[in-house]
């Protein structure tokens, strides 16, 4: 099984989960196309592709930020990409470590029997 397995969308581009390798923490989640692939095949580090500028990128290129590619992996149904890096700093644009900071409310399902147990 290889590249030949993966199935890229209509535009030519398969969502790509990027993990800092030793700790699991997900860092960003950015889109590939076949030549991003490629590239950071050959390369060892992260290359995407920017949706809104419409051009490869290398992430940490110019922020120094680097991501040297440990592993990479594809899904069950091959369309969607894993990538275990060592990251040289921040992922996020904004500065944090990771772009998942920012959470939202979800009612967890042990509250509610939580609060069953206490009313009866």
């Amino acid at each position: 099984m290889g590249i030949d397995d993966l199935h890229f969308d209509e535009h030519g581009l398969i969502p790509c989960v990027v993990q800092q390798y030793d700790t699991g923490e997900v860092l960003m989640v950015a889109w590939m196309n076949a030549e991003s692939l490629d590239l950071t095949r050959e390369t060892g580090t992260t290359w995407f592709w920017s949706r809104s500028r419409q051009e490869l990128w290398n992430k940490g290129l110019t922020s120094g930020n680097i991501q040297v590619v440990k592993e990479l992996y594809y899904d069950c149904d091959g369309d969607t990409l894993l990538v275990k890096v060592d990251a040289a700093g921040p992922a996020c644009h904004t500065g944090a470590t990771s772009c998942f900071f920012r959470t939202l409310d979800v009612k967890r399902k042990d509250d509610d029997v939580r609060h069953q147990s206490e009313e009866e």
